[in-house]
């Protein structure tokens, strides 16, 4: 057999099992074909199957178990719904316990704070003069004590120093309400998204495979307040085969035109 059929028989397997996988026949949790099955099946090598199996892992439909086999991968995508963080939450519930209570689901999150002088993007975001510092709330988050997501929050360091926003680990009320208090309540939001390929960072903090990385949606919002000044930017890293970004869209009003 030749390098081209190879190949070939490779993503004939491949798109077979994917057919499987999105009809329902093979449903997250079930197991592939051994690989002796799979070249008994189609006449090929156990080479070929396994660049079968790597098309599929590159794709986020399967995931191997050591010295078990390969499943179909059984991982619930969290709904994202950006516009939920303007809506009205239970009181001392901040932004992502109450995300997870809207899906019935329960995790937590590390939380670390930092200062710094942000990179460029972030300083033009915020429209900061060169050089000067912001502080930075880093956030973890994890779902079944996996890592699900992260979510970083810069602000200018003048604005929230010695604030409760400064503080190590969750504040329970949110820190949006902390940038009310101090008199910068955030009304509306700019998001930017971008589907890319992993950080070696990113693979690192999010424990993503470093052979097969997922991708991921890189989501960048830019908070302003009632002045139409920016306040605070956002960075969430969130895995492509854990999420679904969900935006609300309704049609302007004449007085919203005007």
């Amino acid at each position: 057999m030749t390098a081209q059929d190879r190949r070939v028989g490779a993503q004939q397997i491949a798109d077979d099992m994917r057919a499987l996988i999105e009809s329902g026949d093979l449903k997250p949790g079930d197991r592939l074909p051994l690989t002796r099955e799979l070249v008994a099946r189609y006449g090929v090598t156990g080479e070929t199957v396994r660049q079968a199996i790597i098309k599929l892992k590159t794709a986020n439909l399967v995931v191997s178990r050591q010295g078990s086999g390969v499943y179909v991968k059984a991982t619930q995508a969290l709904v994202y719904r950006p516009q939920s963080e303007f809506r009205k939450k239970p009181p001392n519930v901040d932004v992502f316990t109450n995300l997870l209570n809207s899906e019935g689901r329960d995790g937590s999150q590390t939380i670390e704070m930092d200062t710094l002088v942000p990179d460029e993007a972030v300083r033009k975001r915020l429209q900061l003069a060169e050089g000067e510092p912001v502080a930075l709330r880093r956030r973890t988050s994890f779902i079944d004590d996996q890592p699900f997501a992260t979510d970083d929050s810069y602000v200018v360091l003048s604005l929230v120093d010695g604030s409760e926003w400064m503080t190590e680990g969750s504040v329970e009320r949110g820190t949006n309400q902390v940038l009310a208090e101090l008199g910068h309540e955030l009304v509306e939001a700019l998001d930017e998204i971008y589907v890319r390929a992993p950080r070696p960072a990113e693979i690192e903090r999010l424990a993503l495979d470093p052979k097969n990385p997922t991708p991921v949606a890189e989501l960048i919002s830019t908070a302003h307040d009632r002045d139409g000044k920016p306040i605070q930017v956002t960075i969430n890293i969130l895995p492509s085969d854990k999420h679904v970004i969900v935006y609300e869209r309704r049609r302007p009003t004449e007085t919203t035109e005007a």
